[in-house]
């Protein structure tokens, strides 16, 4: 996989997790949702990133968008944490996107989106 973000700048997204319509767990990977106000202009898309919870940090794959294949209009900040398991929701989290793996999509099928996000999770997972 490609690339299409500098390496070198980490972009930090710091907000309080949200409740959200739990499509993230029905396909398997769980996410803490968080709002993109005031960081609008970042650009669409999934990225590996990090996040640090109670003084560990975490690899996590997160996207930014508005969520097309499943009929979403508002744009958000998605968050699959690696190797965690706990409830986030009403925590200020800060997340730092480390690197743009691919630009956000409309998928065919939620099929062919769980497919994607397999191969987002390991590549994430590997890198």
């Amino acid at each position: 996989m490609q690339s299409v973000a500098n390496n070198n700048t980490n972009i930090d997204i710091e907000a309080e997790v949200i409740h959200g319509k739990k499509i993230g767990r029905a396909l398997g990977f769980p996410t803490a949702n968080m709002s993109m106000a005031g960081y609008e202009s970042v650009e669409r898309g999934v990225y590996l990133s990090r996040v640090e919870i109670d003084g560990r940090s975490y690899k996590a794959m997160s996207n930014v968008g508005i969520r097309p294949s499943v009929g979403g209009k508002e744009l958000l900040l998605e968050t699959h944490v690696l190797d965690f398991s706990g409830d986030l929701y009403g925590r200020k989290l800060c997340i730092t996107l480390v690197e743009k793996i691919r630009d956000e999509k409309r998928f065919a099928s939620i099929g062919d989106l769980k497919e994607q996000l397999m191969r987002d999770y390991e590549y994430i997972r590997n890198h």
